[in-house]
């Protein structure tokens, strides 16, 4: 086949079932920013007020939660980023040359499921902040019970679809300008009602120190006992619970979908922002506000919605992070669902796929149990597609280490891989059977079940045609791969070249959006080391409310007005 012919026969494919082009990909700021935003999420609240319930100890929520997400951001690191960055493929458009139609379109319908699910319990949640500024009644059973609400998740639902069809930067540019401002209003938070936790409990504004703090948490946020008065879970759990959280994105490799646009491998490490930053302090300062807002309402931290919590720790600005906290998670999860269905229905382009899938989510939306069953969903989806993770990992990386032929069920042209979907079985039969014996803490199940996998597919896929050898089919793949190169650099040549905003306007709006944010910190600060009584308290809590509020204005407006003014430049 000539190059003009092969350049034809690219051109008819959608441009997600290639390989990301070089001219395409991404510095570590992107993920940087993307991970901080989809990990700093509405679900924040939920999580910081389950492990109040749960039962954890302070020190078990300090060193677990630490412990949790640095294993967290290793795997995302040494796992899914070297696959990704390798194949610069999609889990789904990758899985496909592996283990055939059959068990991709399975697969695909299940995550297309599993992330609608969770980009609509988002929306709930986004949705909770605005029926508090309404004041329409909370949403206690499984249907929605008031039409208004349902119009709020339906108006909710339309912002998070119109920027997920607009694909990969659309998402990063969103979260890239949310982050900032969400690590900031998290951290402010925490800072604002700590000292009506302390004044509740030590009868002053501000611990005295470490073991004050430690004194606090103990007796009003992390108690050591549950929600039914029993003994808690400990530090072990705690860590399997960060770790396991993101199961279904970074041993689960659906992550690939993001980190596929990475330069370098190393870019996994970007994640940091979201576990560290985003889930390490987000689910402290979630339980700080919890608690602090539970004491000012004289209710149970578990009784509280996150537009409960959020308005009393943040006042205005804690409606638009519940709102904005909600998108960007919606936002990213959304995609990954269009990209899964898009991977189903290859004659149509992703932005149509996610529409469709899209409408349909904001409809799941609208009954409120998916918000109060997030949780359950995110455990079990993790351990649905960590076998799958484990036969790409199998595929990937150890096959060519122990001789065997990678793509080898592609070269046989199998259109059904009985060892791929035998292994997925089998995996799915041993994690969900330890799980039902009760031989572990549910937490770690995703690690014996990846490592059987693991062995159960090698030794499959030897006994079918991975160990032969495929010389003719090897050296059509590199041909392949060499002509997509070919004709990305073809379509990268006509496009134009990106020139970087440095007109004096874009740096003094960029200098503003920071300052506002500065402003921000500044003035919850003043909160928590400021507040000598209970009257300087109140007062400077108000304060808080109202300035923070102008400054998130100030903020949003001058970085969305930034960024697209740096777009106009190209």
């Amino acid at each position: 086949m000539n190059t003009a012919d092969a350049f034809k026969n690219l051109e008819q494919l959608d441009e997600e079932q290639l390989p990301v082009a070089k001219h395409k990909l991404h510095d570590w700021t992107h993920f940087a920013g993307l991970y901080a935003a989809e990990h700093v999420a509405a679900t924040e609240f939920v999580i910081g007020a389950t492990f109040v319930a749960l039962g954890a100890k302070t020190m078990d929520i300090l060193l677990g939660l630490l412990i949790g997400n640095i294993l967290a951001v290793l795997s995302w690191t040494l796992i899914t980023s070297p696959i990704a960055v390798d194949t610069r493929l999609s889990l789904y458009t990758y899985l496909n040359k592996i283990a055939g139609d059959s068990m991709t379109k399975l697969y695909n319908w299940a995550n297309v499921i599993i992330f609608s699910v969770i980009s609509a319990a988002m929306i709930t949640v986004s949705s909770t902040a605005v029926r508090f500024a309404f004041n329409i009644p909370a949403q206690l059973n499984w249907y929605p019970t008031n039409l208004w609400f349902i119009f709020i998740v339906l108006c909710v639902g339309i912002v998070v679809v119109s920027i997920a069809i607009y694909g990969f930067n659309a998402v990063s540019d969103f979260s890239g300008v949310c982050a900032p401002w969400l690590f900031v209003m998290f951290t402010s938070g925490a800072m604002v009602l700590l000292p009506a936790l302390s004044l509740d409990v030590l009868d002053k504004t501000l611990p005295s120190g470490w073991s004050d703090f430690i004194n606090l948490g103990n007796q009003s946020i992390w108690t050591g006992v549950d929600s039914n008065g029993d003994p808690g879970i400990g530090l072990i759990e705690v860590i399997g619970f960060a770790w396991a959280a993101n199961t279904i994105t970074h041993f689960g490799l659906i992550d690939m979908a993001l980190l596929r646009f990475a330069k370098k491998k190393i870019y996994g490490l970007a994640t940091s922002t979201g576990m560290m930053f985003g889930h390490y302090v987000a689910w402290i300062a979630a339980g700080i506000m919890g608690a602090g807002a539970a004491v000012i309402l004289g209710k149970s931290i578990v009784a509280l919605d996150p537009g409960d919590v959020a308005y009393y720790a943040l006042g205005w600005s804690g409606f638009v992070i519940v709102i904005v906290a909600g998108w960007t998670t919606a936002i990213t999860n959304l995609y990954r669902a269009g990209l899964a269905a898009q991977a189903i229905f290859i004659n149509n382009s992703r932005k149509k796929t996610t529409l469709i899938v899209g409408l349909v989510t904001m409809g799941i939306a609208c009954f409120p149990f998916v918000f109060s069953q997030i949780l359950p969903l995110l455990t079990y989806a993790g351990l649905l597609v960590v076998p799958v993770g484990a036969i790409v990992f199998a595929e990937h990386q150890i096959f060519p280490r122990i001789g065997f032929t990678r793509y080898w069920s592609s070269y046989r042209q199998l259109s059904f891989s009985f060892p791929a979907v035998a292994s997925w079985g089998a995996g799915l039969l041993f994690g969900f059977g330890l799980n039902a014996f009760d031989i572990m803490p549910f937490f770690y199940l995703f690690i014996p079940t990846w490592i059987f996998t693991i062995f159960v597919y090698t030794f499959l896929a030897s006994r079918y045609g991975a160990k032969k050898s495929y010389p003719e089919e090897v050296k059509n793949e590199k041909l392949q791969q060499e002509q997509i190169e070919k004709f990305q650099e073809h379509k990268a040549s006509q496009e134009p070249q990106k020139k970087k905003d440095v007109s004096i306007l874009s740096k003094l709006l960029k200098v503003i959006a920071i300052i506002s944010l500065g402003i921000t910190l500044a003035l919850a600060i003043n909160v928590l080391f400021g507040s000598l009584t209970e009257i300087s308290y109140l007062e400077n809590r108000e304060t808080f409310y109202t300035y923070a509020f102008v400054c998130t204005l100030v903020y949003f407006i001058t970085a969305y007005w930034n960024l697209q003014r740096g777009k106009s430049k190209n």
